[in-house]
């Protein structure tokens, strides 16, 4: 078993059920367990600046899949809740990334571990702190600390 971080968000339809619900799914994976899960926030859009704003969550899993394996789970939820892949940044009814995988560095077509832009993302690091704060992806500075270099205006907690 492994522990893997995955990031949630969505901005389209019931945003929040939509995070809700692929939490249930993620908790429901084969040789998986949901060990912990993040507050929702309520994020200003990224890169598209014309779409609403997305609720965002992060959580923590335990799993026997693999980093592909694990992908492959993510983009079928993420196709179940109906995810067209328009526009790059765009809106989604889902988004799910995996950003990091304990022990694993990966560079290939499919796959980039830890997540390349995590330590850029607001939106990521947010929900991220919430769990996993001592957490360090790039092997160096924490979550907590990559959080503090970034502005989280527009960043806030959902009932």
């Amino acid at each position: 078993m492994t522990l893997a971080y995955v990031a949630l968000g969505s901005n389209l339809g019931n945003p929040r059920q939509q995070l809700l619900d692929a939490m249930d799914a993620l908790a429901k994976l084969p040789g998986t367990r949901l060990l912990q899960r993040s507050q929702l926030y309520r994020t200003p859009p990224w890169g598209v600046l014309e779409q609403p704003p997305f609720i965002n969550a992060a959580v923590e899993l335990d799993t026997a899949l693999s980093p592909h394996d694990l992908l492959e789970a993510l983009l079928a939820i993420e196709q179940r809740a109906g995810r067209v892949r328009a526009e790059r940044n765009g809106p989604r009814t889902l988004d799910l990334d995996l950003l990091h995988v304990d022990g694993v560095r990966l560079d290939d077509p499919q796959l980039t571990l830890p997540h390349p832009r995590m330590a850029e993302r607001v939106f990521v690091l947010l929900p991220l702190r919430d769990i996993a704060p001592t957490l360090q992806p790039s092997g160096q500075a924490t979550v907590a600390e990559l959080l503090a270099r970034l502005d989280p205006t527009g960043c806030e907690r959902v009932a």
